[in-house]
């Protein structure tokens, strides 16, 4: 695994779902792994922390992931998104792709892949970041 160390935003209003996000990535050495469960608790982190990846769900309550996911990406382009949600149909993964996702993975039958993903996400912030 790489030597630096990530910021993670896990966005997502179920709880248990963010926990097994967190063990998931702490076991591969991404941390710190932030969680908000809303629009404005992710926003309130964007804010005054620099977010390497956000795992982000469509559906919360009050503003949608597709909203933060739209924000996130005119504000703050170097930030990876992640798309996680059980409205995994193909107009929801096209959209959140064409949106600017950079990653899509439906929640009940990717988890694995999400595991498998960590290290190419890992690799790519790596490679985007400026030469010192």
């Amino acid at each position: 695994m790489v030597g630096r160390r990530f910021t993670v935003l896990v966005v997502d209003d179920s709880a248990q779902f963010r926990q097994r996000v967190i063990r998931l990535l702490n076991d591969r050495n991404l941390h710190p792994v932030l969680q908000a469960c809303n629009f404005e608790e992710a926003v309130d982190w964007l804010l005054h922390t620099k977010i390497d990846l956000t795992l982000l769900d469509i559906s919360m309550p009050g503003k949608s992931g597709i909203e933060l996911l739209k924000l996130i990406k005119s504000r703050y382009p170097g930030t990876k998104v992640w798309m996680i949600s059980n409205h995994a149909d193909e107009h929801y993964k096209e959209y959140c792709l064409s949106t600017g996702a950079d990653c899509f993975f439906d929640k009940s039958l990717d988890f694995e892949e999400m595991e498998s993903r960590t290290t190419m996400i890992c690799n790519d912030i790596q490679q985007s970041e400026p030469a010192e």
